[in-house]
């Protein structure tokens, strides 16, 4: 039999082998403890019977997913920091350019591109920006482009942004206008290649399950695909420490802005 390790290790190279998905990128002691509660609860007595049916099943591989990305969001998610971007990042951005480019990069069920739309709606006209949104998991992101949520994911929305909600029922729902300005994608941070058209991109709460070395990789691949000058605005836990080493400044905390020269 399989120690726990070797077992695990074989899992994450021939998941890599079959879906492109590396965990070695990812925080060992946390994932290996995530996904050895998952597999236990299914029954399984290792990791590679568990892949095998991971393979075969849908729903096996939706859970999986959704497991290993944590998809945890809401609208306005750390209200200082999005007032932040509000009031001094978007229309700085709007003075300089005549459409903008930006990026919820690891949306998981969208409450990020929403606020992200929201705010340019109260701003400017539709025709001055779009905003791509991508996951990897592609069950939360039909949940993205159904744009129902419940009442605890809005619960830091300021009142004024209310009227893009309406409520279905239980449920409320972003409204039309909010929907036709983002385009949601499937897309690996960790192994697709990115654009380079970018003005702002959005990455929060996501960073903070990948190693070190993967960090980096982020941290230089969203460089890349910023224009000089654009915004990169990171989650509350991942503030990037030499942020020169990645051809950005430090705006304000958790702001950082591709250099210019």
């Amino acid at each position: 039999m399989l120690d726990l390790d070797k077992d695990y290790r074989l899992f994450i190279g021939n998941l890599k082998q079959h879906i492109n998905v590396d965990l070695s990128q990812y925080k060992e002691t946390q994932m290996k403890r995530r996904l050895t509660m998952l597999k236990n609860k299914r029954g399984y007595v290792n990791f590679q019977e568990y892949l095998k049916d991971i393979l075969k099943h849908p729903d096996l591989m939706d859970e999986f997913l959704d497991r290993m990305t944590i998809n945890v969001s809401e609208f306005w998610r750390n209200p200082n920091r999005w007032s932040l971007l509000e009031k001094k990042y978007i229309p700085e951005l709007l003075t300089q350019k005549e459409q903008l480019v930006c990026w919820s990069a690891g949306c998981s069920t969208g409450e990020e591109a929403y606020t992200l739309s929201m705010i340019f709606a109260e701003q400017t006209q539709s025709s001055r920006y779009k905003i791509i949104a991508s996951d990897l998991d592609e069950r939360v992101l039909e949940k993205a482009k159904e744009g129902k949520y419940d009442e605890r994911s809005l619960r830091d929305l300021p009142e004024k942004y209310f009227k893009y909600i309406k409520k279905e029922q239980s449920l409320y729902k972003a409204a039309g206008q909010l929907q036709k300005n983002i385009c949601f994608e499937k897309k690996n941070l960790l192994s697709d290649p990115f654009d380079t058209h970018f003005d702002l991109i959005i990455c929060r709460n996501v960073m903070i399950y990948f190693t070190n070395e993967a960090k980096h990789l982020l941290y230089q691949k969203f460089s890349n695909a910023l224009k000089p000058g654009g915004i990169l605005f990171v989650g509350s836990t991942e503030q990037i420490f030499s942020p020169k080493d990645y051809q950005l400044d430090t705006e304000d905390m958790f702001f950082y802005r591709k250099m210019t020269n």
